[in-house]
């Protein structure tokens, strides 16, 4: 997974926002592609991970990844932005999860949930008993 640019697409574009005439002439915006299926660098697991987690940010068939930047006047800047996000989100997905260990509540918790639960009900009942004043007169 060291080198995965070599399977990436990048296109340029003219960024949006502020930014004078500089934004107006050149191409800043950076867009990375990169196709999970295609991936020679992947294995089939590693794919399998990536498409399932991603599935709702995938385009493209849902199977390509795309990652903008225009955060910089520097297209190489950019470019490198791109490359980084996409370390970065393949390392997320593909870092094991840590199973969740189930704790009891504590005692002092307990308590807590009981005595708002008793405070909740004094105010419900006290806003019937107002009702049922307003009835009587």
């Amino acid at each position: 997974m060291t080198d995965l640019t070599s399977e990436c697409i990048f296109a340029t574009s003219r960024s949006s926002g502020p930014g004078g005439q500089h934004v107006n002439k050149t191409e800043t915006k950076v867009e990375l592609r990169f196709n999970i299926y295609d991936s020679q660098l992947l294995s089939s697991d590693q794919k399998s991970i990536l498409i399932t987690k991603l599935s709702g940010k995938l385009v493209d068939n849902d199977t390509t990844i795309l990652i903008t930047s225009q955060e910089s006047r520097s297209q190489l800047q950019n470019k490198v932005k791109t490359v980084n996000k996409l370390h970065e989100l393949i390392e997320q997905m593909l870092m094991p999860e840590v199973p969740r260990k189930p704790t009891k509540p504590t005692k002092a918790s307990k308590e807590k949930r009981i005595t708002e639960k008793k405070q909740v009900g004094v105010v419900k009942s006290m806003r019937g008993n107002l009702k049922n004043k307003e009835l009587e007169e």
